[in-house]
């Protein structure tokens, strides 16, 4: 919670002043398993989705000075802890690309939203190659 959901606020709040006055722009990275949770996850998936919940509520607050977005990426990177070749591809299955995506895909859309999006606010965008179509 504190990482996943305190920090970013407190970042937000830190930050406003600075944001207001330049007409700025916060992109939260989300998850997709912030709408669909995932098994033994839940503490990550109540923060992911209280995140999601911040940056469509801060959209209304701080609009039209301020924008607030999201990016929720799929399967990027994987986690850390050994996966095995078979659940890796059981998840590159069930998504419409057919393959993990990259970095550059999420901080392409972070781009998007931060520098070249400027009436798009309060949405959130899965970055995750067609997966959430599939779960």
């Amino acid at each position: 919670m504190d990482s996943n959901l305190r920090g970013p606020y407190f970042l937000t709040q830190a930050l406003l002043p600075f944001l207001t006055i330049a007409g700025g722009s916060v992109v939260n990275i989300l998850d997709v398993h912030a709408v669909r949770p995932m098994s033994g996850h839940a503490v990550y998936c109540m923060a992911k989705a209280g995140l999601q919940m911040m940056t469509l509520s801060l959209a209304r607050e701080l609009g039209p000075q301020v924008r607030v977005n999201g990016v929720a990426p799929g399967a990027i990177l994987w986690p850390e802890q050994d996966l095995s070749a078979e659940y890796q591809q059981g998840i590159l299955n069930k998504t419409v690309m057919g393959r993990a995506g990259k970095p550059e895909d999420i901080a392409s859309a972070v781009a998007y939203l931060g520098l070249d999006a400027p009436y798009v606010t309060g949405q959130v965008l899965a970055v995750d190659g067609g997966r959430s179509l599939n779960i």
